[in-house]
C-alpha cells in the first residue's frame, strides 16, 4: 500500500472557532484535520500520484502489471479514467528512464460511491486467479469529499489516493474471496451526485466543485442497515455460533466518513446478531435493554424489523431510537472496551487527520493500522481481520481477512507517516478561496516527484477539439 495526500491542510480546531462550533464535540466525533485539493490536483493526478509511490516503494516491475483499476465517486470524464492514470505513470517511468506499463494491461474504473476501490480489489483478486495468473493487479482509490459550507458534512471533507498492490502472494493480507458477504438495495435520496448539480457558476481554477446531495440520518440509518446485512451474508458462510465472531476477530476495520461512524456500525452489527441468536441472544440482548431502563420489548422489536425505513419515515427521521439509547448506555460498559474499542483501535488514532476519503477511507485505515503494529513491534502474524466496506446508495462489502506471516516487510513500506508529511495549514480566508476556486489567493505550493495539472484545453474546434480536457506534468 502507498498513500498520497495533497498538503493543503484544515485544523479542525481552527474550523471550529471560524464557525463557532464546539471543539470538544467535533474532536470526539469527526477527527482532527482533513486535507483539500490544491488548484493543481485533480482526481487522477492524486490517484497517479499514489500509483507512481506504490511503484517505487515496492519495485514493481512494469511489465508484471496486467490490471490497473481505479475505484472513485469523483471522476470528472465519462469516458476515460484509469487508462489516464496508465499515462500519467508511463510519463513518470519514461523521465526515470524505465519501461512503459504493458499494453495488454486493463485499465477499468469502478463506481459505487465509497465502496468502488472494494469492488475493484474483488475484481482483481479474480483476475489474479483466472486470466491474470502470475502477473500482478494495482487498484487505486481516490477521491476529493467536497461539502457546502454550513452544511453538516462540512468537516467531513477530505482528498487523497490510497493504491493497492495485489499480486497474489499476500505479502500483508490474505483475502478467501469465498467467504466475503455481499449486500446492495436501492435507496433513493441516500447520498447521491446527480449531474443536474453542475448548473453552477464556472470557478477560478476551471474544476467543477463535486457537492453532494445527501440526508444524514437517512443515510446513517442506510449505512447501518447495509453493514448489517453483508455482515449477516458473510457470517452465514462461517461455521459455528455467528455471534461468538464478534469476540473471535482480532481487528475490524469499516468504512469511516467520520471517527465515530465505525462504532456505530460495528455495534450495531452486534446487536443485531443478538436479535437474531435465538433465545441466548435475545437473553442477552434484554439484559443489557434492562441495565440501561429500557423497554426491552421495544429493543427487540426494532432490531427484528424487516424494513427499519418505515418507522423512520413515521418518526423523526432516526429509524433506531431505542438501539440509539442502548449504545450509549454500552459506551460506558466493558462490553463496549471489549467487543468495540479493542477490535477499531489499530490505527484509528492516526486516521484523525485524514478526512473522508470516500473510497480510500478503508484502505487508508488497514495501512494505518499495519504502520502502527510495524512501529509498535506487534505480532500480527495469523491474526483474523474484518475489513467491512460501504458505498451509499447503497452497497456493502463484509471481506474476512489474515494477516500474513512474515508481513513486517511489505509493512514496512507503507508511506502513512511520510504521506502526511509538510503540510500547508490554511487560514479562514485561504480555506474560503480554495473552497470556492479562487487559486490566486492561495499560498503556493511547490510539486516534487509528482503529478499536477499543467492545463486545461480550451479548443472547441472545427479543426480541433480538446474543451475541458486536462494535461498533465509530471515534476521531478
Amino acid at each position: 500500500m502507498s498513500l498520497y495526500l495533497p498538503p493543503y491542510r484544515v485544523q479542525l480546531e481552527d474550523w471550529c472557532r471560524w464557525n463557532d462550533e464546539p471543539w470538544s464535540k467535533v474532536r470526539a466525533v469527526v477527527g482532527r484535520s482533513f486535507r483539500m485539493r490544491g488548484p493543481q490536483h485533480s482526481i487522477y493526478t492524486l490517484a497517479a500520484n499514489a500509483v507512481w509511490r506504490l511503484m517505487t516503494d515496492y519495485d514493481i516491475d512494469p511489465a508484471q502489471v496486467g490490471f490497473l483499476a481505479l475505484g472513485t465517486e469523483s471522476s470528472t470524464d465519462n469516458s476515460a479514467g484509469a487508462v489516464i492514470i496508465k499515462g500519467m505513470i508511463n510519463d513518470a517511468l519514461l523521465a526515470n528512464g524505465q519501461n512503459e506499463l504493458a499494453r495488454d494491461c486493463e485499465v477499468p474504473e469502478f463506481k459505487q460511491a465509497c465502496l468502488g476501490g472494494v469492488y475493484g480489489v474483488k475484481a482483481a483478486l479474480r483476475y489474479l486467479a483466472t486470466d491474470g495468473v502470475g502477473r500482478q493487479a494495482i487498484v487505486v482509490c481516490a477521491d476529493v469529499a467536497e461539502y457546502a459550507i454550513g452544511s453538516t458534512g462540512e468537516p467531513t471533507q477530505g482528498a487523497g489516493a490510497v493504491a493497492l498492490l495485489v499480486n497474489g502472494d499476500g505479502d500483508l493480507l490474505e483475502v478467501d474471496l469465498a467467504a466475503v458477504g455481499s449486500d446492495s438495495q436501492y435507496r433513493i435520496a441516500d447520498f447521491r451526485k446527480p449531474f443536474a448539480r453542475f448548473r453552477q457558476p464556472p470557478r477560478d481554477d476551471g474544476q467543477m466543485q463535486d457537492l453532494p446531495v445527501f440526508n444524514g440520518r437517512y443515510s446513517t440509518t442506510c449505512y447501518i442497515d447495509a453493514t448489517h446485512h453483508a455482515m449477516a451474508a458473510m457470517l452465514r458462510k462461517r461455521p459455528g455460533r455467528s455471534l461468538d465472531y464478534f469476540d473471535e476477530v482480532d481487528a475490524v476495520f469499516i468504512h469511516r466518513p467520520y471517527h465515530r461512524m465505525p462504532a456505530t456500525g460495528w455495534v450495531m452489527s452486534y446487536l443485531f446478531e443478538l436479535a437474531a441468536d435465538g433465545a441466548v441472544g435475545q437473553a442477552q440482548l434484554r439484559e443489557y435493554a434492562a441495565d440501561a431502563g429500557l423497554d426491552d420489548e421495544a429493543v427487540l422489536a426494532e432490531l427484528r424489523a424487516d424494513n427499519p425505513f418505515e418507522a423512520q419515515a413515521a418518526g423523526d427521521g432516526d429509524a433506531y431510537p431505542w438501539a440509539r439509547k442502548l449504545r450509549g448506555h454500552l459506551l460506558h460498559t466493558e462490553v463496549w472496551d471489549r467487543l468495540i474499542e479493542s477490535k477499531l483501535s489499530l490505527g484509528a488514532e492516526a486516521m484523525k487527520d485524514l478526512g473522508n476519503l470516500y473510497t480510500g477511507a478503508l484502505p487508508a485505515w488497514l495501512a494505518a493500522g499495519l504502520t502502527q503494529a510495524q512501529q509498535g513491534g506487534i505480532d500480527l502474524a495469523g491474526q483474523e481481520w474484518l475489513a467491512l466496506g460501504y458505498g451509499s446508495g447503497d452497497a456493502a462489502e463484509a471481506i474476512p481477512m489474515r494477516v500474513a506471516a512474515g508481513w513486517e516487510q511489505a509493512a514496512a513500506k507503507i508511506n502513512f507517516e511520510a504521506s502526511l508529511y509538510s503540510p500547508v495549514d490554511l487560514t479562514q480566508e485561504h480555506y474560503l478561496a480554495l473552497h470556492e476556486g479562487r487559486p490566486s489567493d492561495l499560498p503556493p505550493l511547490v510539486p516534487h516527484d509528482e503529478f499536477v495539472i499543467d492545463r486545461v484545453g480550451t479548443a472547441d474546434g472545427p479543426g480541433f477539439y480538446d474543451l475541458g480536457i486536462e494535461y498533465y506534468r509530471f515534476v521531478r
